[in-house]
């Protein structure tokens, strides 16, 4: 929610803005209480921490431009950095996870992806827009899953002796031998094991954990996990590049895919319901995108940039 905040910061601060992404960013205030609350944290920021009397939302409402210059926006993303490293929203709003996610020990922005080799061997692979902080030592190898998604394949190399861990707001993942993915949403955790198994314990709960086999997946609160279900052989697909679905609507797939580049990507209510399968290249969302006319009654209107619109065909 955090990320969603800062990229529409980064859009109405680029000066570029359009009188349909400004309507476009109050639907998504109005959409969710907690939207409107990452917004007023990320424009609190804003006014800190580059002198306004007026924050980010005052500025892009009223039109105010900055002159253009190169790179605007890496250096906003830097800025919006230097402002978690300097501590003062965290000293503000307490343990926010955006500025926490700022400052990991690993992240990866809006369309990237990450793999990392940890000290005992294990593989840690960040999918789009994922933070964490690893914590290794002699009793224990913690993962804090912060904000995104990661796939874990736990190593056997020095140190491997302590439990395999995944912390995340709801709860504690131990790998029992595994390869298995983590999610991080907003009040709910989901887990998805694709060899051995693991352990699922809900933070609030008093109850033995849930035991987790291959094959199968599940979402957990603080309070308890829902009914497990069996996962997608391709549920991993991300980790090589690929979003591959098998009659989803597209409302969902576009939602998925949204996760992969900035801004904004609206599905009109007419054409969610229509289904859709294949292997697409996450490397180029433009792409995906622009074939989506080729096997479904759909045009692609790109506004700008940031913000497409995919509505019925004319």
């Amino acid at each position: 929610m955090q990320q969603q905040a800062a990229e529409w910061l980064t859009v109405l601060m680029s000066g570029e803005a359009s009188e349909a992404e400004h309507a476009a960013w109050q639907r998504w205030r109005g959409a969710d209480p907690e939207h409107e609350r990452a917004w007023q944290h990320i424009d609190a920021v804003s006014q800190r921490f580059n002198g306004l009397h007026r924050g980010a939302a005052a500025q892009a409402l009223a039109g105010t431009q900055q002159k253009a210059v190169n790179g605007k926006r890496r250096q906003l993303l830097a800025w919006l950095g230097v402002a978690a490293g300097g501590g003062l929203l965290a000293a503000q709003t307490g343990t926010w996870d955006g500025v926490r996610a700022l400052r990991a020990d690993y992240r990866t922005a809006t369309g990237e992806r990450r793999e990392v080799v940890l000290d005992d061997g294990s593989v840690l692979s960040l999918n789009t827009g994922s933070a964490v902080n690893v914590r290794f030592d002699a009793s224990r190898r913690l993962i804090e899953l912060l904000a995104g998604e990661i796939l874990v394949t736990s190593g056997h190399g020095a140190g491997s002796a302590a439990p395999l861990v995944v912390a995340t707001r709801e709860g504690l993942v131990r790998a029992l031998g595994t390869r298995f993915v983590v999610r991080q949403q907003d009040g709910v955790s989901t887990v998805e094991v694709f060899e051995s198994a693991v352990e699922i314990r809900p933070r609030d709960s008093a109850g033995a954990p849930l035991l987790l086999a291959a094959g199968r997946g599940v979402a957990f609160s603080r309070h308890a996990p829902d009914a497990p279900h069996a996962i997608a052989a391709y549920a991993d697909a991300w980790s090589r590049g690929q979003l591959i679905v098998d009659d989803v609507t597209l409302g969902d797939f576009l939602a998925d895919l949204a996760r992969y580049r900035p801004g904004v990507i609206d599905c009109a209510p007419a054409v969610a319901q229509l289904r859709l399968s294949g292997v697409f290249p996450l490397a180029d969302t433009q792409r995906i995108l622009n074939m989506l006319p080729n096997s479904l009654p759909v045009q692609v209107r790109s506004r700008t940039r940031y913000w497409v619109t995919v509505e019925p065909a004319p």
